[in-house]
C-alpha cells in the first residue's frame, strides 16, 4: 500500500476519533453538571431513598447511624453521582446514538429507535419495582428479627449505617434496572441473527438456573429480594421469546426450517449392507 493510500484510509479514522471525543466531552460535561446539581439536593434525594426504611420502622421509631466523621459527606457524594447518572442518562444515550446513527442505513435507524426509547422505560420499571414493592417487603423481613428482650435476654435492635443502607438501595436499583434490559438485548441479538426463538425456548431451563443464580449474586441474601428479581426476569424472558418469534414471522424466517432439511437429507442405513446393496464382509 502506498503512502497516499495509507493517508486516505487514516483520514476517516481520525474523523471518527474526533467525533467520539466530542460526544464523550459532552456526556462527561453534562454528567458533571447533573452531579453538582444533585449534590445541592443530596439530602432530599437521600431522604427519598430512605423512605422505605422509615415506613418499615413506623412513625418516628427508627434511625440511622454514622460510624465515621466523613461518612455523611461521602454518602452525599455517592447520592449526587447516582442522581447525576440517572439525570444524564438520556443525554448520554442520545450522544451514543448520535455517534453510531450516521453509520446505519435508514431502515436500521428506524429499527433501533424503539429499543433506544424502551431502555429508560424498562430501567424505570425495574427501579420502581424495587422502591415500591421489593424494598418494603425485604425491610419488613429484616426488621422481623428484632426482639424487645426481657429479664434474662437482651433486646435486638436494628441500627442501620447510612452508607450501608445507601449501598443496598443503589445495588438493588441498578440490578433491577439492568436486568430489565433483557428483552432489549435478546431482541437486538435476534435482529442481527445471533439468536432465534428456537434457541430461546431450548435454553429455557438453563436461563432459569442462570437467572436465579444472578439474582442470588446481585441481591442481599434473603429470599424476598432474590425471588422479587428472578420472577420478573423470567416473565421478561418469556416476553422476549414472543417478541423474537413475532420478528421472525414478519421477516418470514422459520428457525426450524434447517432441521427439516437435515432430516430430508438423511437416509436410513443398514449396518449389514453397503450402499450398493451388497452384504458387508
Amino acid at each position: 500500500m502506498s503512502d497516499q493510500e495509507i493517508e486516505q484510509s487514516r483520514a476517516p479514522i481520525m474523523e471518527h476519533l474526533i467525533e467520539l471525543r466530542k460526544r464523550l466531552v459532552i456526556s462527561v460535561a453534562f454528567l458533571f453538571v447533573a452531579a453538582v446539581g444533585c449534590y445541592v439536593v443530596a439530602e432530599d434525594i437521600y431522604q427519598f431513598l430512605a423512605r422505605p426504611l422509615a415506613q418499615a420502622y413506623g412513625d418516628g421509631q427508627g434511625r440511622m447511624i454514622l460510624t465515621a466523621p466523613q461518612e455523611a459527606f461521602f454518602t452525599y457524594l455517592k447520592v449526587a453521582l447516582f442522581g447525576g447518572v440517572c439525570v444524564a442518562f438520556p443525554v448520554i444515550a442520545g450522544q451514543i446514538w448520535a455517534f453510531i446513527a450516521p453509520g446505519l442505513y435508514k431502515n436500521e435507524r428506524n429499527a433501533f429507535l424503539p429499543f433506544l426509547a424502551a431502555t429508560p422505560i424498562l430501567f424505570l420499571t425495574g427501579a420502581s419495582l424495587v422502591y415500591y414493592l421489593v424494598m418494603p417487603m425485604a425491610l419488613d423481613f429484616f426488621l422481623s428479627f428484632q426482639t424487645s428482650g426481657g429479664e434474662d435476654s437482651l433486646a435486638i435492635q436494628l441500627e442501620t449505617r447510612v452508607s450501608e443502607y445507601l449501598g443496598l438501595v443503589m445495588t438493588l436499583i441498578l440490578a433491577f434496572g439492568l436486568c430489565f434490559q433483557l428483552p432489549v438485548l435478546l431482541v437486538l441479538l435476534a435482529r442481527v441473527g445471533l439468536m432465534d426463538s428456537r434457541k430461546l425456548r431450548g435454553g429455557r431451563k438453563y436461563a432459569i438456573v442462570g437467572i436465579f443464580a444472578a439474582a442470588a449474586i446481585l441481591t442481599p441474601p434473603d429470599p424476598i429480594s432474590q425471588i422479587g428479581l428472578a420472577l420478573p426476569i423470567l416473565i421478561l424472558y418469556e416476553i422476549s421469546i414472543l417478541l423474537v418469534a413475532r420478528i421472525e414471522r414478519k421477516q418470514g424466517y422459520d428457525p426450524y426450517a434447517n432441521d427439516d432439511d437435515e432430516e430430508e437429507d438423511e437416509e436410513p442405513t443398514d449396518p449389514l449392507f453397503d450402499d450398493d446393496g451388497d452384504k458387508k464382509a
